[in-house]
């Protein structure tokens, strides 16, 4: 197991990699520790929750809702919890969400880490301190901006991944080397998810790359002034047709990163619209789709990346280069009802 530490902001966040699920100890005191995960994880991995303190959940995006926070709240009441204590999010985005929400405002705040277990919460949900719950339609619109801990990387626990969470992480795969790796979009194109699949080393070498490239662009910018925007690559149109269509993130990532790819090409001149295209088709995953323009326009508009009558939309200028380009309102509007 390798241990990194990472200065983010104020925080300093301990990073192991190669870890196993079985060493969890070593990082956080069993005695003083909470650990929060879903039913799903629960069942897999029960032996390696003997002996600790845990909240078990039911699995889904439809309960990373304020409810579900006010009930973690309470079960950490009942077991004394106190600003001492650790909680531990082992799961997938939603638990990672959850339990880095839970922990900043419990207390004030109490200490956090992750053992994300899905791909997506590897390479993306864990990592930058964004956690936040659902309202309504309205995704993470209300929540924290907070750094772990600690994380902790166990590709092991990908084994068990049915193919559509594999494709649900490739979609921020994809889109990472969309606006900052060009070499890993060719590597990409070479390979498929059945080849990461059967190598752990290189799969392993896959989540550090894009664990340190998110985490990169978080260290710049933390607060998502400038440069952390280009995460938001495909979110922009992707949010307001995930929950809206019950589509898993990837997949309404996958279809936003589409339209942004044409835009991208419209507007900028950009020549590779296709090879993106193309690419998020290989790994299994929705291009172009029909929708309800009106109802998609008007959840985006609620979007956080919305300032007044502005929002910010990622753009690609090539492969490996992304842009954050400010459009009107109005404008945004055109162009939904031109896709």
């Amino acid at each position: 197991m390798e241990k990194k530490k990472i200065r983010i902001g104020n925080t300093i966040t301990e990073y192991y990699f190669d870890a196993s699920l079985s060493k969890l100890g070593q990082v956080a005191d069993k005695k003083y520790s909470v650990i929060l995960t879903d039913e799903n994880i629960f069942k897999q991995y029960q032996k390696y929750f003997k002996g600790w303190n845990t909240i078990v959940l039911k699995p889904g995006e439809e309960y990373k809702i304020q409810q579900t926070a006010d009930g973690v709240i309470h079960s950490l009441i009942e077991m004394h919890a106190d600003r001492k204590t650790t909680l531990v999010g082992i799961g997938g985005g939603v638990i990672t969400d959850l339990a880095g929400y839970v922990a900043a405002v419990y207390m004030r705040g109490i200490r956090v880490g992750f053992v994300p277990t899905s791909l997506l919460a590897m390479v993306d949900a864990s990592i930058g301190g964004k956690n936040g719950i659902d309202v309504g339609v309205f995704k993470n619109l209300v929540g924290t901006i907070r750094q772990p801990d600690f994380l902790f990387f166990d590709v092991s626990l990908l084994k068990t991944l049915p193919e559509a969470e594999w494709q649900n992480g490739f979609a921020e795969i994809i889109k990472h080397a969309c606006i900052r790796d060009a070499v890993m979009f060719r590597e990409l194109a070479e390979k498929n998810i059945d080849w990461y699949r059967m190598k752990k080393a290189a799969l392993a070498a896959l989540v550090r790359r894009n664990v340190m490239l998110k985490t990169k662009v978080v260290q710049a910018d933390e607060t998502e002034q400038g440069d952390r925007k280009l995460l938001n690559f495909g979110h922009t149109l992707g949010h307001a047709l995930e929950n809206q269509f019950e589509l898993s993130h990837g997949q309404a990532v996958a279809i936003g990163m589409t339209y942004a790819s044409q835009l991208s090409a419209s507007m900028l001149g950009f020549r590779s619209a296709e090879k993106v295209v193309d690419l998020i088709a290989k790994y299994g995953l929705p291009t172009y789709a029909k929708f309800d323009k009106v109802k998609a326009f008007d959840v985006l508009l609620h979007d956080k990346k919305r300032e007044r009558s502005e929002i910010h939309y990622i753009l690609l200028q090539r492969i490996g280069k992304g842009v954050v380009q400010t459009l009107p309102i109005s404008e945004v509007k055109k162009i939904i009802e031109q896709f």
